[in-house]
């Protein structure tokens, strides 16, 4: 009994690791779409290019005989956080800012455009085959008898666990409290009016695609020290998670990012542990149709009211 408990905690510990990830990536499809109505389809690459520049860093770090961990974690975080920030904000500019105001639909394919490019771009430069690296943050904590099964605790999920928190929080506060954060309600709420009152909505825009893609790139970070691998081709599956993260938790909202991407980690792992690995996409992608069903704007989505 005591090991079906254990086994259960170790499959939600891994769960809220890989979901808390999901949830820092889904912030930044959730804040354009609040904000602009639209889909960054490109946002999976941003990660992506997060990643490898954090493994870049580190591997430099590594190369000038640099060990001290604090240190090489804050600048793989901010080499990535600025690099991915760069992108970010060219993709606003390149692939946004100039259709805005036309057909829906020519920003969406732009979108996906942009994200091929970028991702057979990196593959071009970086190649395809898997970049590996030894695991910086080692260790951890164990849970259990000795001569049975024992819930392990390790400290990059601690730290997973520590900058997920910080990150909502700081962004939490920046939306509530700060001048742009106040800008940014406003354009989410009316944008046409909120550039008559005088505010630089081109700005509050680039803004919100900028401060996505250094979550972005936080996450990028952390599952690559996780995980210790990396190719041009992984946020394409992280970018269609954390968008179904934010579907799910209500797409627009982001306590339903939050929301949609612990859910969604959650579910993953305990399909992967119970019953199959090949089956998590399917129980995933099968909880989002559900949802859909029952409640087409997510869990914590409000339905739209359309003035006549």
């Amino acid at each position: 009994m005591l090991e079906v408990i254990l086994y259960f905690i170790q499959q939600l510990i891994n769960g809220i690791t890989i979901g808390s990830t999901y949830a820092l990536i889904a912030i930044g499809y959730t804040m354009v779409y609040g904000i602009i109505g639209m889909i960054n389809f490109a946002h999976g690459e941003v990660y992506m290019i997060g990643t490898y520049v954090a493994f870049m860093a580190i591997s430099g770090m590594a190369m000038l005989g640099i060990e001290f961990l604090p240190l090489i974690f804050l600048v793989a975080l901010l080499s990535s956080m600025l690099v991915s920030s760069s992108f970010g904000w060219a993709i606003e500019r390149i692939a946004y800012r100039p259709l805005r105001g036309g057909n829906r639909l020519i920003p969406l394919i732009s979108a996906i455009g942009m994200s091929i490019f970028l991702q057979n771009y990196v593959r071009l430069g970086q190649g395809s085959r898997d970049i590996a690296m030894s695991s910086q943050i080692s260790g951890g904590w164990s849970f259990g008898p000795e001569d049975g099964f024992q819930a392990s605790l390790s400290y990059i999920q601690v730290l997973i666990f520590i900058v997920t928190i910080i990150s909502m929080t700081v962004l939490t506060l920046f939306i509530s409290r700060s001048r742009m954060g106040r800008a940014c309600r406003a354009v989410a709420q009316d944008l046409k009016m909120a550039n008559l009152l005088g505010i630089d909505t081109n700005r509050v825009i680039a803004s919100t695609f900028v401060i996505g893609a250094a979550l972005a790139a936080v996450a990028g970070t952390l599952l690559g020290m996780y995980y210790g691998v990396v190719n041009a081709f992984v946020g394409f599956i992280a970018g269609l998670k954390a968008f179904t993260a934010a579907v799910l938790g209500g797409i627009g909202s982001i306590p339903g990012a939050m929301l949609g991407g612990i859910i969604l980690g959650v579910t993953e792992s305990m399909t992967a542990a119970y019953f199959s690995t090949e089956y998590k996409d399917v129980v995933s992608f099968a909880l989002l149709v559900l949802i859909l069903l029952f409640k087409p704007t997510g869990i914590l989505g409000k339905p739209e009211v359309e003035k006549i």
